[in-house]
């Protein structure tokens, strides 16, 4: 874990002992910080006590006397609108931070190092397990934490010349002041999270903090898709040298696309084309970066490919829980000369329609219906596309088997929430996973 002489003797609470919250006590404990910390859940409060005893005051800081201590660290999903942690901590003067802050606090004792922060609504996991494999395989010290959902507090600190490459959430962003990252990425900003911000220019707000958080001599790379991307970095160039922002608008890399087979997709063109801008802004060349990209594997249930066999490419794109996460995946197979998706789709529906995928329907195949959605999306697509009522998953994948053909591509990408027939959104992946691979051995699910 990352330690510091920075939170010794200090005083910190903290609220929220899920993965991060454990890993910022973790730290302030070894550190020699004194700590309160709380979780409305009973196991991990006990975790806590069985891990450091005495050392960790276990109190709820909500109605406890805070004055004199150094911070509060809460969870990110902690609504900093809504949540009386925030009046109580301002009332005493008390900063309320994340882990993302301790570990700027904490900069200063780690050996020389460089850090990159990617934020955006859509696309920043992707862009930062990129980023991170292309700096692996350019052979630099490098770590991945953040949102992703690695805390960065838990790892190890890199020697000298390493490089940790941060995913940032609005609300890690939120809760962050001193994060001075030597490169910063913003991909696109579309409305999201607006139960937490005073409406869609709050949201913006947040997302510009990343940058503005920057010294003048530092990079900062841009998406080029939306005018609120747009109005930030042409505040930021305005401040900054010649060369320090980099606008990322895919056309150095589109005719390099098709030789990278896990990131097709209008969006994948994107988040390629911000990487490639971040990895050279840390002095990397195209000699590294451009061999690196075949052999990114992606990300589980985001575009994950599971299979390939007689000529039928099989994809997971679970992750893809409402129709506008699912419109890039179907954008990603365009006919070649005929349709060539069968799409799995349905579950727990967010919305009565598919509307953001329509400009898409005619990259489709066949679709399969499964879930609560189902018969819903059946009456929806039917006008559009053959439509197999399958119900199940496994009905779903071995009809779509039966129908596909050499050059094919069998996408799960639902459009919905998994709640109804699985636990999470990766079970439903790993099923999908399973069921391919049990059936093409000639089992059956």
């Amino acid at each position: 874990m990352l330690t510091s002489a920075a939170f010794a003797g200090k005083r910190y609470a903290v609220l929220g002992l899920a993965r991060s919250g454990l890993a910022a006590v973790r730290t302030l404990v070894k550190s020699g910080a004194h700590v309160m910390a709380w979780d409305n859940r009973e196991e991990p409060r006990q975790q806590v006590m069985a891990e450091f005893g005495d050392k960790v005051e276990l109190a709820d800081p909500v109605g406890a006397d805070l004055a004199g201590f150094d911070g509060i660290v809460v969870s990110p999903g902690v609504p900093l609108n809504t949540h009386p942690i925030a009046s109580e901590a301002a009332a005493v003067g008390v900063p309320v931070i994340g882990d993302i802050e301790l570990f700027a606090l904490a900069r200063a004792d780690l050996p020389a190092h460089r850090v990159i922060g990617i934020t955006g609504t859509n696309g920043k996991s992707t862009t930062t397990a990129l980023v991170h494999h292309l700096l692996k395989s350019a052979a630099l010290p490098v770590r991945m934490g953040g949102n992703i959902g690695l805390p960065i507090l838990a790892q190890d600190p890199l020697p000298a010349g390493g490089v940790y490459v941060l995913e940032l959430s609005s609300y890690q962003i939120d809760l962050t002041y001193s994060l001075a990252c030597e490169v910063t990425a913003l991909l696109n900003i579309t409305p999201d999270h607006l139960d937490r911000y005073d409406g869609f220019g709050g949201y913006t707000a947040s997302k510009a903090r990343l940058s503005e958080m920057q010294r003048a001599e530092q990079h900062a790379v841009f998406g080029t898709g939306d005018p609120e991307t747009l109005a930030i970095a042409s505040r930021e160039q305005a401040r900054r040298a010649p060369g320090l922002v980099h606008y990322a608008d895919g056309s150095r890399v589109a005719a390099m696309q098709p030789d990278w087979p896990t990131l097709q997709g209008p969006h994948n063109l994107q988040n390629a084309a911000v990487a490639v801008e971040i990895v050279e802004a840390l002095g990397l060349t195209e000699g590294q970066w451009r061999p690196a990209m075949a052999t990114f594997k992606g990300l589980p249930h985001r575009m994950e490919r599971v299979a390939e066999a007689q000529g039928v490419l099989y994809i997971n794109d679970s992750k893809a829980t409402n129709p506008a996460s699912t419109a890039p995946a179907l954008a990603a197979f365009p006919p070649k000369p005929d349709r060539r998706v069968h799409w799995i789709l349905g579950g727990l529906p967010k919305g009565d329609d598919l509307d953001e995928c329509a400009p898409f329907f005619g990259n489709v195949a066949a679709a399969y219906t499964i879930g609560e959605a189902g018969p819903k999306f059946a009456n929806l697509l039917e006008p559009y596309m053959p439509v197999r009522r399958s119900e199940m998953m496994c009905e779903a994948i071995r009809q779509a088997m039966e129908e596909a053909k050499p050059g094919d591509v069998v996408l799960l990408s639902p459009a919905c929430a998994s709640f109804d027939q699985f636990r999470d959104y990766e079970a439903r992946g790993d099923t999908f996973r399973q069921i391919v691979d049990a059936l093409l051995e000639g089992g059956s699910c």
